[in-house]
């Protein structure tokens, strides 16, 4: 079981303070980082996904009793945001299929074109990435995050730009990733994607 601990997590910049002396720690199912615009939550994500670096405090990733480094977790990660971009002149198969090379990971075309099906994207698989819509766009980036097969998810606003019907995939996600021991962890401020999580933190501006 993966597990991740912070303790006394701090992030400026500059002068100004994004969040301080966080500690918490989460096991299992789903972890809800909420909070209004320009709380953190994103800064929050970030430092613990590893592509940022806190101030001050301390993560810690276990699997078990072991104490991964950053290196270790990096691979088992999947992470999706409205402000993660894939490559325009790429269509949303080939996004997928570049993302499965990259990660070193082996590449099967039906898990791709099951993860656009699964996002219901299977009809625009070889449409470029520039010519779909927000929406369109913001299910391929859930895709993307999900082909790896993550250990850890992370979500940032997954249901931005997205309809009634991407809203509900949000929840199937979400539900199935815990159903399959994904640990969770999901940024947002609509009240009902934190209800679909287990534990919340909860950031104040400052």
């Amino acid at each position: 079981m993966i597990s991740v601990q912070a303790e006394q997590l701090s992030k400026t910049y500059n002068r100004r303070i994004v969040f301080s002396d966080l500690t918490f720690t989460h096991s299992e199912g789903v972890l809800g980082i909420s909070g209004s615009n320009g709380s953190g939550k994103s800064t929050l994500l970030k430092c613990m996904a590893g592509l940022l670096r806190p101030k001050s405090g301390t993560l810690i990733w276990k699997l078990g009793v072991e104490v991964f480094s950053k290196e270790q977790i990096k691979p088992l990660l999947g992470f999706s945001a409205p402000y993660i971009n894939l490559y325009d002149e790429l269509s949303a198969y080939e996004n997928l299929e570049f993302l499965r090379k990259v990660g070193g990971h082996h590449v099967s075309p039906q898990e791709i074109t099951s993860a656009l099906e699964y996002v219901q994207m299977g009809d625009f698989r070889d449409q470029l990435f520039k010519e779909l819509s927000t929406g369109q766009r913001q299910r391929v980036k859930l895709a993307s995050s999900l082909i790896t097969n993550p250990q850890i998810l992370f979500l940032d606003e997954p249901g931005s730009n997205l309809d009634e019907k991407g809203h509900e995939l949000v929840k199937k996600i979400v539900t199935d990733q815990k159903e399959k021991g994904t640990l969770v962890i999901l940024a947002s401020n609509d009240t009902k994607e934190i209800e679909l999580c287990d534990n919340v933190v909860n950031l104040v501006n400052g």
